[in-house]
């Protein structure tokens, strides 16, 4: 189809909250197929780059400058595929490569209330491929009959995760296989703990040497986890207090660019990944506190898979965590993982695995999470845009 240059181009979508981010979904056939131009277009819906995102849809912060992309799976016993895409306020990137656990909570809403699915019972379970990194998970929405005698998504309930306000109806997520998600393993240098050398380089100066411990892992999410008192911190700060503390960011830049070649990653300064990690003991009757750096903004909350990922450093043995995880009793317990703003609990079901480092192997991960649809229409792009490569 031809447009005029004097006219905007229309693309359906749908804008969701899933978890504690929220962004614009859209089905893939409604996108171009060519990826230079598919970012391009998602650059100009989302009002990148300009750090206020002042002429599109996106929330001038990284939590809010998501996009998700839907299709119907061809894999056999999948039934959606999901591509998520992380954008920035300030930056001209769109970035395909990790995962993002809150918006995949919206993944089987949108395409319920898209008509993609159908819903044939009382909770809908379908199982999700992220394609970002080929990992499966069956989400779950209460999908319940309505007076007028058609099914519908259930969004009002009682189910609460910190970061979101109010309540809203439970979407169960289960991981089926996260372990080395963008790494090439669950822990990526081959130990529980590492210890580093962080020195300044051509791109980040300013500081002092420092060595430090690490833990590098990956369960759905890489993360560098280390402990706050190594960076002379409490890690019960405020993520404004620690997005205010440039020392502090400067140091675990550092560390991250470093560390990242130790797992594999190569160089990371352009990447969302891995995420930085700082901990301490809990104080709210959980079993770990953090503060998540995702990777150059403190983050309110924790993501999904962050979390997950954190959770499972937490069982493992010899990792940072030790000394200051407060594990819960009983088989198989919930594990609550404390952020800035609440609390994120995580169902892990782990077996014993001596011949592995850390002596566990994590078999499932469960969790619970809310989305809502917030607002459905067309996304108009420019037609200078829309025009400026093969949509075919």
């Amino acid at each position: 189809m031809t447009h005029s240059l004097h006219a905007s181009h229309p693309v359906p979508c749908m804008y969701m909250r899933g978890g504690t981010s929220k962004g614009p979904f859209f089905r893939e056939s409604d996108l171009p197929t060519d990826k230079a131009l598919r970012d391009r277009v998602l650059l100009a819906i989302m009002g990148s780059p300009d750090k206020r995102q002042i002429d599109g849809l996106g929330g001038a912060h990284p939590l809010t400058s998501k996009v998700g992309i839907v299709r119907p799976s061809t894999t056999a016993g999948v039934d959606l595929d999901f591509l998520f895409a992380q954008l920035q306020p300030d930056k001209d990137t769109v970035d395909t490569t990790p995962n993002c656990g809150n918006m995949l909570a919206a993944v089987v809403p949108f395409a319920l209330h898209s008509g993609m699915v159908q819903a044939s019972a009382d909770s809908t379970t379908l199982r999700v491929l992220t394609l970002n990194t080929d990992m499966q998970c069956d989400i779950t929405v209460q999908t319940p009959m309505g007076t007028d005698g058609v099914r519908f998504v259930a969004e009002q309930g009682l189910a609460r995760i910190d970061g979101a306000p109010g309540t809203s109806s439970p979407i169960t997520i289960n991981f089926l296989d996260t372990a080395g998600s963008v790494c090439s393993a669950l822990l990526p240098t081959g130990q529980v703990k590492d210890r580093v050398r962080v020195e300044p380089s051509e791109k980040l100066q300013g500081f002092a040497p420092f060595d430090i411990e690490v833990t590098c892992i990956d369960n759905g999410m890489p993360l560098v986890m280390f402990k706050a008192s190594d960076m002379g911190r409490s890690g019960y700060e405020s993520a404004e207090q620690l997005n205010a503390d440039a020392d502090l960011k400067t140091r675990i830049e550092a560390l991250r660019l470093q560390v990242s070649v130790l797992m594999g990653l190569g160089d990371v300064s352009a990447k969302n990944y891995p995420k930085m990690t700082m901990i301490a003991a809990p104080i709210h009757g959980g079993a770990l506190s953090t503060r998540s750096f995702i990777p150059h903004v403190c983050h309110d909350a924790i993501g999904v898979l962050a979390a997950v990922t954190a959770a499972t450093a937490c069982v493992l043995q010899g990792t940072v965590c030790e000394g200051l995880v407060v594990m819960p009793t009983g088989e198989n317990p919930s594990l609550s993982v404390e952020h800035p703003t609440g609390e994120f609990s995580v169902a892990l079901q782990t077996r014993a695995a001596p011949q592995l480092p850390g002596g566990h192997e994590v078999t499932q991960a469960a969790l619970l999470r809310t989305a809502r649809l917030i607002m459905r229409g067309e996304a108009l792009v420019p037609s200078s845009v829309w025009n400026s490569g093969d949509k075919t």
